[in-house]
């Protein structure tokens, strides 16, 4: 047998494959034999027909295993010859229809589409300039984190001596009509909470429940806009029957250390509870500040390293990335099969982004071979504990989930790469810099009046 490798590209090769007529007729004259023996051809003895006429009579079946036997072994043998790391199956194709006629008389030859890992010439990984800038933490941020928790803690008391007013909550029993399609099911929702003037509160439902007490009564219609966040309302107009049955108003705890200390029982005080809070506050903006640093300098070390990225790689992380983002949409009620969701643009610029990441985890497990960095297996013991402690589920299974990801392969190479990268931001010249806010969009709520 003999090879000749073709680079396509630094992640495509090609390896044409010649398997010599020796050994073709070898493994034709052996599965034939086999045939033989075991075939029942009328006129001859079981294990009598000849060669001949169990070649012809089982043509293809016999050359499909001859191929089977020899091709296989040859594409492996190939790929071990000139030391290339595969990914995934390579593409095999037969060139010479000639020597399937012809079989065993001529050689076979095989085209092999191999997909590799490209060969990272590194240059200089260290020393690379990244800036960093931490969010301050003021006593206003304090104040909100205090403020949700007195929101948290507050009960909603029945009102009985007035009607309903703003900031008020209205638990009400709704029964809406479509006006334009009037063959639409009905909505039909029972005590559902209103808080009237709340953030994302339709203004129909403000207007005609103010001044409500329980067991009234209101009839009104809501025009709801194009863009309303429930595709199936959006653009509609429904008449609603609303039979109020509770008037409730919050009732919020004073802020003092009796309040603090039925919070946990480690918060003594009022200022041991703003002070575990401000702690808290400055360690995750340190951590962010960490995190936005270590984005930076994998952009940097992408830049300089502008290796291309094989194929299949990034199509099973734009997947990956894909899936994360609609178990998101759904924890957050959202129907990722609304159709007037860009899916197409979404899915570019998940790709653009998993490009990325395929590019910095080849960089890293380059570096890591550099420095001969390597994973013990107690710190892959470690590290699945902590995945464990993380999402609420045993080391068994972590491990289970694990194995179709590669199991404890995985979790080393996971564990190489962020070493990798700690040595990146121990050897970087990092510059401190002032934060700057970046803009947040807040996600939208899906009930019938929100």
């Amino acid at each position: 047998m003999t090879t000749e490798l073709i680079d396509v590209s630094p992640t495509r090769k090609e390896i044409k494959i010649r398997i010599e007529p020796e050994l073709v007729r070898a493994a034709y004259d052996r599965v034939s034999d086999k045939y033989s023996k075991l075939a029942n051809v009328p006129g001859f003895r079981k294990g009598h027909a000849p060669r001949s006429v169990v070649r012809s009579r089982f043509k293809s079946e016999i050359r499909g295993e001859v191929l089977q036997e020899l091709v296989p072994d040859a594409v492996s043998d190939a790929i071990q010859e000139h030391s290339l790391a595969a990914i995934g199956e390579p593409g095999v194709q037969l060139d010479n229809d000639d020597a399937l006629q012809n079989f065993g008389e001529e050689p076979i030859s095989v085209n092999v589409s191999v997909e590799v890992i490209p060969t990272v010439e590194l240059g200089d990984y260290k020393g690379l300039e990244v800036t960093r800038s931490v969010r301050p933490v003021n006593d206003e941020d304090v104040d909100r984190i205090v403020e949700g928790l007195r929101e948290n803690s507050a009960t909603l008391v029945p009102v009985e001596d007035r009607g309903a007013e703003i900031g008020d909550t209205v638990i009400v029993n709704f029964n809406g009509k479509f006006v334009d399609t009037p063959e639409a099911e009905d909505i039909n929702v029972d005590e559902v909470d209103v808080e009237l003037g709340g953030s994302g509160v339709q203004q129909e439902f403000t207007d005609n429940l103010l001044g409500v007490k329980a067991d009234e009564e209101k009839s009104f219609r809501v025009d709801y806009p194009a863009d309303f966040s429930s595709k199936g309302l959006a653009g509609k107009r429904v008449d609603y029957t609303a039979k109020v049955v509770a008037v409730r108003q919050k009732e919020l705890p004073d802020v003092d250390d009796e309040w603090a200390a039925s919070l946990n029982d480690e918060f003594d005080s009022l200022a041991t509870l703003r002070s575990k809070i401000r702690e808290d506050l400055e360690a995750r903006a340190a951590a962010e500040g960490d995190h936005r640093m270590r984005v930076e300098l994998m952009k940097k070390l992408s830049t300089a390293h502008p290796v291309e990225v094989p194929e299949s790689l990034i199509e099973a992380q734009t997947n990956n990335r894909f899936e994360t983002v609609v178990r998101d949409m759904i924890g957050r009620g959202i129907d990722p099969r609304n159709t007037e969701l860009n899916w197409q643009g979404a899915r570019e610029e998940l790709k653009a982004q998993a490009e990325e990441d395929v590019r910095g985890s080849i960089l890293l497990e380059s570096i890591a071979d550099q420095e001969k960095i390597e994973v013990s297996s107690e710190e892959i013991e470690t590290e699945i504990e902590a995945i464990a402690t993380a999402t609420r589920k045993t080391k068994d299974q972590v491990k289970a989930a694990l194995t179709k990801e590669g199991g404890d392969r995985s979790i080393a190479s996971r564990l190489r790469n962020r070493k990798a990268l700690d040595l990146l931001v121990e050897n970087a010249r990092v510059t401190e810099e002032e934060w700057k806010q970046p803009s947040i969009e807040e996600p939208q709520s899906e009930s019938p009046s929100e």
